[in-house]
């Protein structure tokens, strides 16, 4: 079967041809051997344009095709951490790399990859994937999406065959292997249940039934305060190594009259969490660019010609727990009105490395895996008269891709609000778009479990009494029938709330979310109403949502905005900690009897030089600030060690969300130790107190030094950099996780959207390839990739490479 495209396409395709010919030297994970270069006679193929910085720009006549493509391009980028991944869903990291060892946290919060193994072999062997992918959409994956992931494997699967690997990191490994469409589509489910079981694998995989010594009535009950407390933080999306920043700016603020957006999604630097870019291209069909997910088939956060949208991690509490009355004469049975149920039990087998394989039993009711834990803080135990159950709903959820492919089709915010309501596949996640007649869009439009707070009055037990309130965690009466969460006409799942109850905002002059609840999403239209699950109102917004609103709706006040207004908000690096405290502080410093602080080692230390850094710091992150590093670790200290009713003098208002608490209290306990424990952390490293910034938060690569701006959560930065403390290693030396695929899209009157784009990590995790840090280095300079999205912009790359990869049969 011969490939086919409109005449210009076809010469585009030869155009590149002929550039590839001529160039010099092509990277071999790049480009097919000789045979490759031209259309498939037979079997799978696609077109790979590639522009600078190695972002390729797929072409094919059907999604198996655009399919085949991704999967190929994605495995000559990242085909090591891709191996890992699926390694990771096929439960056999334990045979591979020790069952002691701990996974890279992309696709689980499992500690260990013993119990991420016991999970996911589970998963594959009750046949929970191949079931959803039986079910018919629009509950189950549509067509189209099936066909993508059957391509995607064929691509990657090619790719293996046909390339040499030179990653270090899995070259000659002998867990690198081929995989099957139920491998990519396990992948999604991971994804998928990210936030729920994925979090609690440690506690579903270690429940066991209490052993005959503990069948006496009573245990250890769950302390309910404790729980509360443990549960906020638990789920308080401001800890999460997945956050982000986005906003939709309307027509009525810009110079041309159409919409604005600027995503700044905040992943994992390092992992399977990784964003990767691509364009992919259907003709008639879907042209969509921008950002995936490794491993996934689609863009997930991107643009086209007419809109472009974003996600940001949602507040919504995406499981609860049931807690079980349990049958005094068996452990595994549980009663509902009145009638005992036995668990379902699941014997699991995990080959070990240098050992026996690893047996042990899962137990399921009707609600979902009993738990025992959900993180370290929040123990529930398995006695002999309680267990819990966690329910999520996302593990009957494999549609998050249909979702994306949906967007990318769409061709305004009311096409991108239809797109979710059709298909209802988001998990985690809140959604901000604009287009170009100029719309805005928020809404969190995720999967939820549909619990009211009518339903959690009536049917929370004693703990849940206090875990919804602060975290909407509701722990509901398993006992009775009555307490399951109900469902909504619209919802194309059971147990779930449907779109239409979703917090929206539509059209207004700006939609902005930085990972708190939707309550704020424009400060003028607060939105209220919804049941607590989704997330609270009228309570304090962390720093960096009060300094975004400060930013974006003095950017909508000032009107006229472009993308070039977008690129530099990104690269602002405006500390909003530094603007509420850093001259306060200095304050106090200069207070100090003697200028001296005692520290927490109860040693007096001379602050004085701290004083003059603090006044005259220019309150932002960028890398050539002086007192940005003294202030960032003064202020963690201070701020973990003191309660906001000590650190502020005007507390927080309802009323005035955005500009309390604030006004530092001079006489807060702390401060002094706070400063004299910064100040003889740096001395001890030999870091000046004035050093800037970027000479001590940095990455290396190649081993060349990039010094990188940003800040973080505990600053505010709207550039969210977060890097583990390493003084011996001069500071911060490496980028945990932070602003990732940043995207500034706009329109100006043209038939291509305007777009700069930036992947801060680059394309690939491969040192050996010339795009492992090319993005990295622009981000240390603030610089931007301008997207080629339309044909005759990719034509006139001055790097265009084209390959034609096919199935060899």
């Amino acid at each position: 079967m011969h490939f086919r495209t409109r005449p210009a396409l076809r010469r585009a395709a030869l155009t590149g041809a002929v550039l590839l010919a001529a160039t010099a030297a092509i990277p071999q994970a790049e480009a097919a051997s000789d045979g490759d270069r031209g259309p498939s006679g037979g079997g799978l193929s696609a077109v790979i344009r590639y522009t600078e910085n190695g972002i390729p720009h797929i072409l094919a006549r059907d999604y198996a095709r655009l399919g085949f493509g991704t999967g190929w391009a994605q495995a000559a980028d990242q085909v090591c951490v891709l191996a890992d991944g699926f390694v990771t869903v096929s439960g056999e990291r334990s045979r591979w790399f020790g069952p002691d060892a701990a996974p890279d946290g992309s696709l689980s919060s499992a500690a260990r990859n013993l119990s991420s193994d016991l999970y996911f072999k589970g998963v594959r062997e009750s046949g929970a994937v191949e079931s959803l992918l039986a079910t018919p959409a629009p509950a189950g994956p549509s067509g189209d999406l099936k066909e993508l992931m059957r391509g995607w494997a064929a691509g990657y699967n090619a790719w293996l065959a046909q390339n040499k690997i030179t990653d270090p990191a899995c070259k000659g490994a002998k867990w690198v292997r081929p995989v099957t469409a139920t491998d990519v589509a396990a992948r999604g489910f991971a994804v998928s249940v990210l936030g729920g079981q994925g979090r609690g694998i440690d506690g579903i995989t270690a429940a066991q039934p209490p052993g005959t010594a503990a069948l006496a009535p009573g245990g250890k009950d769950v302390d309910p305060a404790a729980a509360a407390e443990a549960a906020r933080e638990f789920f308080d999306t401001t800890r999460y190594d997945m956050g982000s920043n986005a906003v939709a700016f309307g027509g009525s603020t810009t110079a041309s009259g159409s919409g604005l957006l600027l995503g700044n999604p905040h992943y994992p630097w390092q992992g399977g969490r990784r964003f990767w870019q691509s364009q992919q291209t259907i003709p008639g069909e879907l042209n969509v660019s921008g950002g995936s997910l490794l491993g996934t088939t689609v863009v997930n956060i991107g643009f086209n010609d007419k809109v472009a949208w974003s996600h940001t991690v949602a507040t919504g509490t995406p499981v609860n727990l049931h807690q079980l009355t349990l049958d005094p004469a068996d452990p595994t049975a549980y009663l509902v009105d009145g009638k005992a149920e036995r668990m379902t039990e699941r014997k699991v087998s995990v080959q070990v490395a240098g050992g026996a394989p690893v047996i042990r039993s899962q137990w399921w009711t009707r609600f979902g895996p009993v738990i025992t834990g959900l993180g370290p803080s929040l123990p529930l135990p398995w006695t002999a008269n309680t267990a819990y159950a966690l329910n999520d709903p996302n593990a009957l959820n494999l549609r998050g891709s249909d979702t994306a492919l949906a967007m990318g089709k769409a061709r305004s915010v009311a096409g991108i609000q239809d797109a979710l309501k059709r298909t209802q596949g988001l998990p985690w996640v809140n959604t901000v778009a604009a287009d170009s007649a100029g719309g805005t869009l928020f809404t969190q439009s995720q999967v939820l479990p549909r619990i009211t707070d009518e339903l959690v009055a009536r049917c929370s037990t004693p703990v849940g009494r206090a875990t919804y309130p602060s975290s909407g965690l509701a722990v509901l009466d398993g006992s009775r029938g009555d307490c399951a969460p109900g469902s909504d006409p619209d919802a194309v799942q059971p147990g779930v709330f449907g779109p239409g109850k979703a917090p929206t905002l539509r059209d207004a002059p700006y939609a902005e979310n930085s990972n708190d609840s939707a309550w704020l999403a424009n400060a003028d239209r607060p939105l209220t109403g919804y049941e607590r699950i989704w997330g609270n109102a009228g309570a304090p917004r962390s720093l960096r949502t009060r300094g975004a609103l400060e930013d974006v709706s003095a950017m909508a006040a000032k009107g006229r905005l472009t993308v070039a207004d977008l690129q530099k908000q990104q690269f602002a690096n405006r500390a909003p900690a530094g603007d509420l405290a850093a001259a306060d502080a200095a304050r106090a410093c200069a207070a100090l009897p003697g200028g001296t602080a005692t520290a927490s080692d109860a040693s007096t230390v001379d602050v004085s030089a701290a004083c003059g850094v603090l006044a005259g710091w220019d309150r932002t992150t960028d890398s050539a600030s002086r007192g940005a590093l003294l202030f960032d670790r003064f202020w963690r200290r201070l701020t973990s060690g003191t309660a906001a009713k000590d650190l502020w003098l005007v507390p927080f208002s309802a009323a005035d969300p955005v500009r309390t608490p604030r006004t530092l209290n001079q006489a807060a306990p702390g401060i002094g130790r706070a400063l004299a424990d910064a100040v003889l952390e740096l001395r001890a490293a030999g870091i000046a107190l004035d050093a800037p910034l970027g000479e001590h938060q940095f990455v290396v690569r190649g081993g060349q030094r990039l010094p990188v701006g940003g800040g973080t959560e505990a600053l505010g930065v709207w550039n969210k950099i977060e890097a583990p403390w390493n003084a011996a290693a001069g500071g911060y030396p490496e980028v945990v996780h932070g602003s990732s695929h940043v995207q500034a899209v706009g329109w100006d009157g043209g038939r291509c959207p305007v777009a700069r784009t930036l992947l801060t990590y680059s394309q690939s995790s491969n040192p050996n390839s010339p795009h492992y840090a090319d993005q990295t280095r622009l981000f240390s300079q603030e610089r931007w990739v301008t997207a080629r999205f339309c044909e005759r912009d990719i034509l006139t790359s001055p790097q265009l490479k084209v390959v034609w990869p096919r199935e060899r049969r």
